[in-house]
């Protein structure tokens, strides 16, 4: 028996979020940075909010 493989090409993801909603998370990040530890720390506790991955956030 034979095995095929396929081969996949990197395709770039559409932008899941809008661009209103990333100014809201970003500006949500800059005002409230100032009550965590770190901004990481920040982005954590607003990306489950906004319905992104921190990851996402910090990019």
């Amino acid at each position: 028996m034979e095995t095929v493989k396929h081969e996949h090409k990197a395709q770039k993801k559409q932008p899941q979020f809008s661009l209103g909603m990333r100014e809201r998370a970003v500006r949500m990040v800059l005002e409230h940075k100032g009550q965590y530890e770190s901004e990481w720390a920040a982005i954590q506790s607003i990306t489950p909010k906004v319905g992104c991955t921190p990851e996402t956030l910090r990019k």
